[in-house]
């Protein structure tokens, strides 16, 4: 999710099988009957208590086309509505509205390390208005 004062809504989070803590965006599985979009809206919502804006689709890309048959479908939210407490609050240790400044920051450290986190938040920032 994007707001143009606040920057981008990221998730801080354990990742169990790498032991690992990072910045990532939401992301979920397609439930049965839902589209690639309505999938992002309700996992946005769920994972941080903030209804998602109008959707924008990114980009849609296989992360490891010579492995497995993934698809991974990236939408960006113009604004959201903060609606209340994450539905499921083990999904990450703190949710936040990080600048864009740092995003890219982030990116460039490490700290937004995952595949599907850094894919789109690049493709993201492609669009975005550079640093001054």
């Amino acid at each position: 999710m994007h707001d143009p004062d606040r920057g981008l809504l990221l998730m801080w989070r354990h990742r169990f099988i790498t032991d690992t803590w990072g910045w990532e965006i939401p992301a979920g599985r397609i439930d049965p009957g839902e589209t690639p979009e309505q999938t992002a809206a309700r996992e946005g919502l769920e994972e941080t208590g903030w209804r998602p804006g109008p959707l924008r689709h990114l980009l849609t890309y296989h992360p490891s086309n010579g492995s497995v048959d993934q698809t991974f479908h990236v939408y960006v939210a113009d604004g959201a509505t903060y609606v209340g407490e994450p539905s499921d609050p083990s999904e990450a240790d703190r949710i936040e509205w990080v600048p864009l400044d740092q995003v890219r920051r982030l990116v460039l450290d490490g700290a937004l390390g995952d595949g599907m986190s850094v894919t789109g938040v690049l493709r993201f920032l492609l669009e975005a208005p550079a640093p001054a």
